[in-house]
């Protein structure tokens, strides 16, 4: 049976999103899902989320398969993507949901052009969306202007919980050196539910992100791997980054890392606690709020086509 789907980008990280309300578990493979995310002979995507039902008090969970299988705690752009895709199942601007494709079915697809956006002040207007995740509980804000505003959490900064072994379990990894791909590198390690690993460069066009990114990834320091996030410092309130997503490689952007970067900043003294991050798909604006220690990210989320995988 065909399962109908819809294409999502947040700033050009882009996910292929499946309505699984009416199961708990995806209703494809993370095999299957390596095959979709292919950009030459599958629909292209740099992940395959899930809504699923909600559970403990929340609207919806929420997981996704890597383009390479794996399964991320969470995504930063990916969420604000899935908070626009329920918005519009609600809304029922895109198809119902559909049975599971067959392990080992094909996947021929038939693409349906984006319908037109909500109007502004129309039903998506300050919806709010309480989210499961492997990173815990995320609030998503669906905002009049299109924005979506993400409530983080908190940061996790000690070693045991990034986790890495630059440092004491107990202790911050603040400034830290490390040797990757013949270099010493001084970086800064976060937890927004998963791994980020943050070093500060004069100018990120210069790193060649495809090889060091692989390396910083799978070092030994990094027992659960790591995303790495390539930083350049223009203003105290701006900077540029680039970005080695685990399990993804090279993105246009990463909503987690952003969240991330700019923790980092702030620990090293280079950052505001509000600062906009620039990547290469566009500008996120990043609030580390000093009382509360909460993460709010705010960012776009647009639909870009939907479809039909049938087999």
């Amino acid at each position: 049976m065909p399962i109908e789907f819809a294409k999502y980008h947040g700033l050009g990280n882009d996910f292929i999103l499946i309505d699984n309300r009416h199961s708990s578990e995806p209703v494809i493979t993370p095999e299957q899902a390596v095959d979709l995310c292919d950009r030459h002979f599958g629909i292209g995507a740099d992940g395959v989320i899930f809504a699923l039902p909600g559970q403990n008090d929340t609207d919806y969970t929420m997981r996704i398969f890597n383009s390479d299988g794996s399964e991320p705690e969470m995504c930063g752009n990916g969420i604000r993507c899935l908070a626009k895709f329920i918005a519009d199942l609600e809304s029922k601007e895109i198809h119902p949901p559909q049975p599971p494709l067959a392990k080992g079915g094909s996947e021929s697809k038939e693409i349906h052009p984006p319908q037109p956006p909500l109007a502004k002040g129309g039903s998506e207007s300050n919806t709010e969306y309480r989210i499961h995740t492997g990173a815990g509980v995320i609030i998503t804000e669906l905002r009049s202007d299109g924005q979506v505003k993400v409530d983080m959490g908190v940061p996790r900064l000690l070693a045991a919980e990034i986790p890495t072994t630059l440092a004491a379990s107990d202790a911050k990894v603040i400034d830290v050196p490390i040797e990757v791909a013949d270099k010493s590198w001084s970086v800064t390690c976060v937890s927004m539910g998963n791994p980020h690993c943050i070093t500060f460069v004069e100018d990120v066009a210069a790193v060649a992100l495809e090889t060091v990114g692989p390396q910083f990834e799978h070092n030994k320091a990094f027992p659960q791997r790591t995303n790495t996030e390539f930083i350049q410092v223009i203003r105290s309130d701006y900077v540029k980054m680039r970005v080695w997503e685990r399990g993804a490689g090279v993105t246009l952007a990463c909503g987690t890392g952003a969240c991330a970067a700019v923790v980092a900043g702030v620990l090293v003294g280079k950052c505001d606690r509000a600062t906009a991050v620039e990547l290469p798909g566009g500008v996120l604006e990043i609030e580390w709020a000093e009382v509360s220690g909460r993460i709010y990210m705010t960012g776009p989320a647009q639909r870009v086509f939907t479809g039909c995988i049938s087999h």
